[in-house]
Order: structure tokens, then C-alpha cells, then sequence
């Protein structure tokens, strides 16, 4: 006689875990090389529990990809919020590429497969990166009305901004030594700050010259 049952994983245990274990393997097979049945495998559960929780294979990427810039955008509205000033910039762009590790194989996922997907990039585009646009036009709107920013189109330093926030997400991999040291990260961090604050003119330099 048993005295003791094991306690079956909840039902949205088992959607994380098979969002997570598509994660992986979209990251480091992509799409196109993942099959139900390797998802399955990775996330230890039947191939038909997949379909009891999604459509199809499609459907498990773009909840990947949207839940992993949802992520993305939470933590950079926090971080703006708590920005001790409207110069803090470097401090953000340090935050983004310490935590790159963590969200690595997300972020892999959702640059790789975007370009090849348009109902991907579409959700993407409407659900959540529109949005991301929309806080930082209004943050850097108020940056101007205060005076700190100089007067100029709000949405083009907010397009300028988020590139540069990608860019920190992606530096260990694409612009920077992977085991690169605090040190390095931080000038890098004050490097695209202080570009993004001062431009790259030379103080005397005020007319752009064709």
C-alpha cells in the first residue's frame, strides 16, 4: 500500500516548462531544426501534452518570443523608474549587460527567429515593442520639458535609446570578448552612455557639415 503519492506537476507548471524547454532548443538548434518531439523530450513530457497546452509549433515560438520581450520590457521600465537621474544612462546599460547570461538564449530566439516569421514579428511589433516605444518617447518628453534633454522629436531619441538598450543586451556576444571582465563592461556601459548623452562631436563642432 502507498502512503504517499506523488504529487503531479500543475497544469501551469508544465506550460513553463515546456516554454522553457523550447527556449533552449530554438536557441541553440532554431526553429526549423526543433521538433515536437525533441520539445517534448527536452521538457520531459508526452508530445501530446504539447498540443493540450498549444496549437501547434508555431504557436509555442511566438509565446516564447512574446513572453521573452515582455520580460525585457518589465525590466527596463523598471529600471528607467529607478534611474537616480536622467544621466544614469551607463548604470542601465551596465544592468542590461550583466544580466545578459540570463536571458541569453531568449534573446537568441527572439532576434534569430523574428526575421524569419512575420506573425512573429507582427505580435512582437504590436504587443510589445510599440509599447517599449511609447514609455520612452514619454520618458525622454519629460527629460526635455525638465530641461535636462535639449529640445528635439522625443521618438527619435527613444528609437535611439532602445537600439542602444539592444545593443547592451547583445555586447558580450557581438562587441565585446565573451568573458569579458566587470571592468570592461562598465566602460562600455559609460562608453555608449556618454555617446548617447554627448554625441561624438568635439565640443566646438555645433553644424553638421554635408
Amino acid at each position: 500500500m502507498r502512503l504517499f503519492s506523488q504529487s503531479t506537476p500543475s497544469e501551469t507548471e508544465t506550460r513553463t516548462r515546456i516554454l522553457q524547454a523550447a527556449q533552449r532548443l530554438f536557441a541553440r538548434r532554431g526553429y526549423d531544426g526543433t521538433t515536437t518531439r525533441d520539445l517534448a523530450q527536452e521538457a520531459g513530457v508526452a508530445e501530446g501534452t504539447l498540443f493540450r497546452h498549444f496549437a501547434n509549433k508555431k504557436a509555442i515560438l511566438v509565446e516564447v518570443a512574446t513572453q521573452g520581450w515582455v520580460e525585457l520590457l518589465t525590466d527596463l521600465l523598471t529600471e528607467l523608474s529607478e534611474m537616480g537621474s536622467y544621466k544614469a544612462v551607463a548604470q542601465v546599460m551596465r544592468r542590461r549587460m550583466l544580466n545578459f547570461h540570463k536571458n541569453a538564449d531568449m534573446m537568441r530566439v527572439c532576434f534569430m527567429e523574428a526575421q524569419f516569421h512575420t506573425d512573429l514579428r507582427e505580435r512582437i511589433q504590436q504587443e510589445v515593442v510599440d509599447k517599449m516605444m511609447d514609455v520612452a518617447e514619454a520618458f525622454f518628453q519629460t527629460a526635455m520639458d525638465r530641461g535636462v534633454y535639449r529640445r528635439m522629436d522625443p521618438k527619435v531619441i527613444a528609437r535611439v535609446f532602445l537600439g542602444m538598450f539592444a545593443i547592451a543586451g547583445f555586447s558580450q556576444e557581438t562587441i565585446m570578448e565573451p568573458d569579458a571582465s566587470p571592468a570592461a563592461i562598465q566602460a562600455m556601459a559609460e562608453g555608449l552612455a556618454d555617446i548617447f548623452l554627448n554625441g561624438v562631436l568635439a565640443n566646438n563642432q555645433t553644424e553638421l557639415h554635408s
